[in-house]
């Protein structure tokens, strides 16, 4: 079977192809960096296909950088698909130049072609290809055009390879490295890897002598390629200046001095403001519907003459418990993920994260963590995953430690429930935009705690890529976001709460003593609890809560009605006064949100978390760290 492998820069639709080629639906996106491990698919039981991570560059150390260059050296592939994305064409030719280098078993995909036209780009694909020695060809991955041009490729004669020259001393230095390694091994071995080895010291003595340290060598080679890049796109390619200083301008504002941070702010605040009165009425109606599903339920378990214990554990533990995670859980995620893939697909999310890296950069951390943060509001176990595109291992370290003080959204229903209840409705969307903007500042005071004590360093520099800004696909993002994600994160509460749901009623229903095993275990948490402005229900809610943050609003309410079941879910002023009778007041409903900002990660995250660093060390620091600051900040509150 042929091997086919897909290579690019980020963000330039090389997985679109992949998917449309193979038919797998991995996600993709507008960011920069989704991709981080090998994918394979096959086309038509004939062609292996890889996606290989996105990279700017084969001569850098990142993980992505690692993999693709180590994959097309090894010659594995039979033919490379080098996509480029046609509206910046001369900055991705970079990337191509180097991989000719490694083998001329290349093809050019121009994707995005459609795109390119719009923003006045036109490419003389014939001159290009002249020039590369390499068959070039056009696609619109993302709307499956070009894809019959692409599959033709895979079959063509393939091109004889294209060679750059560098400076003179550069080509002897290469002629002293003996010729078993290939021109692109001799050119990473004089840019600094593997300097230690004796057999390459007549090229490094010869080098050193003239000032040409592996740094210099790196740059020299760097700018050479650039020459080239600009050279050839000088010929083939012409565009209308007018459609890029639309962007510029555009840009100017987003990105501005003064404008970029009210500009954050106001997009923050609209989706929040429109997941949180969006998800009203449709939360109502899921409850009621499950009301009335719940009365159908218990009146068919008592036809069937199920005993009393086992009916009232279905139907009121397990059943109850489902209907507030999927009524509450589902409204917002169902409006805010579509918003998010919005920003995400448009254009708007890379930009935030350039306009937060200045942020990051004062606390020695890294950049694109601003991205991983990003990740963490759907999910806190997907923005761990996420910090492998973080090159610095202290850094990606310092990414994971703090991403669980972004909520995600299992935490946001009951972040929205507590606002709704305490605050006026014209000021809920301003207390959560606050809480969120809250989480911020706590990840980067953490993290510039932890990079001058336990995760001490040099901060690292990355590249960050602003795609040009697009009309997102509204009927795509919708179906995406809601199948790939809403559906996700909520089949994953719905497993944890079926089983939560039987526990916590079995502990509410099991007296001893005169009281219920939820209530002694309260009672027993409650002297330390109220130090922080807690209780001990809200403490043991929190702990039994571990597996999914989902379930932490129901199981206080289980604890405060002591009646071994759920109060009724569709009643927002019945449950604010649950909540007074119980002593909550405005401090109380603070500190709850504090600590369900900064309170130990969930069971899944915690997993990721170990698996990704590979440390029990980190996993049980990632579980104190937000515990102790989240305790901290409410013991203040409450002096």
């Amino acid at each position: 079977m042929k091997t086919v492998a897909l290579a690019g820069n980020p963000n330039v639709g090389k997985t679109t192809l992949f998917n449309s080629l193979t038919g797998m639906k991995q996600h993709t996106g507008n960011w920069t960096g989704k991709t981080v491990e090998l994918a394979q698919g096959v086309y038509d039981k004939r062609i292996n296909i890889v996606d290989l991570p996105g990279t700017y560059s084969l001569y850098s150390r990142s993980p992505e950088e690692e993999i693709a260059r180590e994959y097309i050296s090894s010659g594995e592939a039979d033919l490379i698909l080098a996509v480029c994305d046609t509206a910046v064409l001369e900055r991705n030719l970079t990337l191509v130049l180097q991989i000719l280098e490694m083998t001329p078993n290349v093809v050019l995909v121009l994707n995005l072609w459609d795109e390119a036209r719009k923003y006045g780009v036109s490419v003389d694909t014939e001159r290009l290809s002249e020039l590369l020695h390499i068959p070039v060809v056009t696609s619109t991955a993302n709307r499956k055009r070009g894809t019959e041009a692409v599959i033709s490729a895979l079959d063509s004669e393939l091109g004889r390879g294209f060679t750059v020259c560098y400076d003179k001393e550069i080509e002897y230095a290469l002629t002293l490295i003996d010729d078993r390694y290939t021109r692109a091994e001799k050119l990473r071995i004089i840019s600094g890897d593997r300097i230690e080895e004796p057999e390459f010291i007549h090229a490094f003595e010869y080098l050193w002598g003239i000032g040409y340290y592996p740094e210099k060598c790196r740059e020299l080679i760097a700018e050479r390629i650039g020459e080239y890049a600009h050279s050839i796109v000088s010929e083939t390619l012409s565009h209308s200046e007018k459609r890029i200083e639309r962007t510029r301008r555009i840009d100017r504002i987003i990105t501005g001095k003064f404008t970029a941070v009210p500009i954050m702010l106001i997009l923050l605040f609209s989706v929040l403001y429109i997941t949180v009165i969006g998800a009203n009425y449709p939360s109502a109606l899921l409850s009621r519907g499950f009301n009335i599903a719940e009365g159908y339920i218990d009146k068919f378990l008592i036809a069937i003459s199920t005993p009393d214990f086992i009916r009232e554990m279905l139907v009121y533990g397990l059943w109850r418990v489902l209907g507030w995670v999927v009524a509450v859980m589902l409204p917002p995620m169902a409006i805010f993920f579509p918003l998010f893939t919005l920003l995400e697909d448009s254009g708007f999310l890379p930009r935030i994260a350039y306009n937060m890296d200045g942020c990051f950069c004062r606390v020695c951390s890294c950049g694109k963590q601003s991205l991983t943060m990003c990740m963490g509001l759907g999910c806190n176990a997907v923005g761990v995953c996420g910090c492998r595109i973080i090159d610095s291992p202290r850094e990606r370290l310092i990414a994971i430690l703090t991403n669980v003080f972004v909520p995600c959204n299992g935490r946001f229903p009951m972040l929205i429930a507590l606002i709704t209840m305490f605050f006026a409705p014209w000021l809920s969307p301003f207390v959560l935009c606050a809480v969120i903007l809250f989480g911020v500042f706590v990840t980067l005071g953490v993290s510039f705690l932890l990079s001058n004590s336990l995760l001490r360093g040099k901060k690292s520099a990355f590249t960050l890529e602003l795609p040009p800004y697009r009309m997102p696909r509204i009927g795509q993002v919708l179906v995406r976001s809601f199948l790939d994600r809403t559906l996700f994160v909520l089949g994953r509460a719905v497993a944890v709460a079926a089983p939560a749901g039987v526990l916590i009623w079995l502990m509410a229903n099991i007296d001893i003593s005169g009281h219920s095993l939820l209530g002694h275990i309260s009672a027993f948490l409650d002297p330390f609890a109220v130090v922080f402005g807690l209780d001990g229900v809200i403490l043991l809610a929190f702990i039994l809560g571990f597996p999914a943050n989902e379930i932490v609003l129901p199981l206080i309410i289980m604890g405060y009605t002591g009646s071994g079941v759920l109060a009724d879910i569709g009643n927002i002023s019945q449950l604010k006064d649950l909540l007074i009778s119980n002593g909550w007041d405005m401090t109380k409903c603070i500190s709850v949100l504090v600590f369900c900002i900064c309170h130990f990660p969930c069971s899944t995250t915690l997993l990721t978390i170990k698996k990704e660093t590979g440390s029990l060390r980190w996993t049980l620091a990632a579980f104190f760290i937000p515990l102790l600051v989240g305790l901290g900040i409410c013991f203040l509150l409450n002096i």
